[in-house]
């Protein structure tokens, strides 16, 4: 099953530090896919979950194992132009990446889908059995390997 950490956390949430490019690439760099927050405004690409805060140019995506949830319509039209892995959604139970992923609200699963794990409120027990689990995006990846 792939373990995803949830905008770049490795040991929990840490709100001062997500979607920061250090703060990813440092969970890239030991081995996990990253779930990243992805702006587009005014022709630019920025990372932040409720607001654009950290500028980072197209390359910055080049060869990273990246999850990009589109957080503006022009996010993910620009993101869909350029071939980068993304996904759009709210509060939705499902969607698909654009590369065919199920990706899944928290606490609903899919076969072969990513399911985002609320870690207050599931633990590995409630991961369903009788499904094949693509994998799941956690805010503590560390603990869940």
């Amino acid at each position: 099953m792939k373990i995803i950490s949830h905008r770049g956390n490795l040991h929990g949430k840490n709100l001062e530090c997500e979607n920061n490019p250090t703060y990813i690439q440092q969970a890239l760099d030991i081995g996990f896919d990253v779930e990243v927050d992805v702006w587009y405004v005014d022709g630019e690409f920025f990372l932040g979950h409720d607001a654009p805060i950290y500028l980072i140019d197209e390359s910055w995506f080049d060869g990273k194992s990246l999850w990009c949830h589109a957080k503006n319509s022009n996010a993910l039209t620009k993101m869909l132009s350029n071939n980068i892995h993304c996904f759009w959604h709210q509060s939705d139970k499902y969607t698909i990446t654009s590369r065919g992923i199920p990706w899944c609200y928290p606490k609903n699963w899919i076969l072969n889908g990513i399911t985002v794990i609320d870690e207050s409120t599931v633990c590995l027990d409630d991961i369903p059995r009788d499904i094949n689990i693509f994998g799941i995006c956690v805010d503590n990846p560390i603990n869940w390997k």
